[in-house]
């Protein structure tokens, strides 16, 4: 049994033939892959593409989804241990994780951190918490790492360049009125550092690092590869020369829990806006975002209409490789 929470640990050559099965999948949407196979979908927070997608892959793969939101149409789900449970929570991980492995064969989770401790959400505790009481295989729809995302990331900028190797890669921050989860910054420099290319983060200043625990693994893997790992904080040098811009906002984590406090930093930051003079100073690069995007706020109409913006073939390419590593992990594919 194998788990699908981060793409840290997994082998490049195993996530490359993930990539290659959805191509597959893309060409012959419709299989029985997952015949008589059903997956829990549990979604503490709102989601577009993730369970749209999710969804319709699982039933295009002749499986069946059962969507589930705990405080909702399910029961508030405790996570602490040895807890006395007198507040809003009806029942424990513990009994929901075993229950739903004794139906399913699948649980995919979707829990954003709380933003209220770094130190305690950085744990990744729901879950982990899950992945320790289940008996079958759970997967990552979103916490602090993305790993469908990236994937979807990774096969859209293979499609359009082929070989990876040796391309300049920026994940700059951007605009947004929130501080918001930084999965996707997280997950973006695992993948990229990991497919060997050379990877830049632009960002404000060094309050908006990402943790260093990601920051250290894309360094890795980038020397691991022979490839240049480097943070700017000067929009003109960082975009010079890159292929790929890849967009995201995210909370600082020396502000983690005072948006208040964050938001007197943030509001002079609004230039990093994604724009034309940006875009100009790449290599003929392209931009992608993981959506969803305030147009004029991340990025401007211009760059999101701009036949060089990847995000709408990167949304529906999630589809395709969350079938994949679907297929890997209970229809013994690839």
């Amino acid at each position: 049994m194998k788990h699908f929470i981060s793409t840290k640990n997994w082998p490049k050559l195993e996530l490359q033939e993930i990539l290659d099965f959805s191509v597959k999948l893309k060409e012959n949407p419709f299989q029985p892959i997952l015949k008589n196979k059903s997956i829990a979908m549990i979604f503490f927070n709102p989601s577009l593409r993730t369970k749209t997608s999710l969804e319709i892959g699982i039933n295009e793969l002749s499986g069946t989804a059962v969507v589930l939101q705990p405080g909702k149409d399910a029961w508030p789900i405790e996570f602490a241990e040895n807890v006395v449970m007198d507040s809003e929570s009806e029942e424990h991980v513990k009994e929901v994780a075993q229950v739903l492995s004794s139906y399913c064969d699948c649980i995919a989770v979707r829990a954003f951190p709380k933003f209220e401790n770094w130190e305690f959400d950085k744990t990744n505790h729901v879950i982990k918490s899950f992945a320790k009481y289940a008996s079958v295989p759970v997967v990552n729809m979103e916490t602090i790492e993305h790993p469908f995302q990236e994937l979807a990331h990774i096969l859209t900028l293979q499609e359009h360049f082929g070989n990876l190797e040796g391309k300049n890669y920026l994940l700059t921050w951007t605009y947004h009125p929130s501080p918001l989860n930084t999965a996707v910054a997280n997950s973006s420099l695992l993948i990229a550092s990991k497919f060997g290319m050379n990877v830049r983060i632009l960002c404000p200043n060094k309050d908006y690092l990402l943790d260093k625990r990601y920051l250290s693994s894309a360094q890795q893997f980038c020397s691991d590869n022979g490839k240049s790992f480097d943070v700017s904080y000067d929009i003109d040098s960082a975009y010079k020369g890159a292929n790929i811009v890849y967009a995201k906002s995210w909370g600082s984590l020396n502000y983690y829990g005072n948006p208040e406090a964050e938001m007197l930093m943030r509001k002079d930051y609004k230039h990093f806006i994604v724009d034309d003079k940006k875009m100009n100073l790449t290599k003929d690069g392209v931009f992608s975002h993981c959506l969803p995007l305030r147009r004029n706020i991340k990025a401007t109409d211009s760059v999101m209409d701009s036949p060089s913006c990847l995000a709408i073939q990167e949304a529906e390419n999630r589809k395709h490789v969350q079938k994949s590593v679907l297929s890997k992990i209970l229809g013994g594919k690839l």
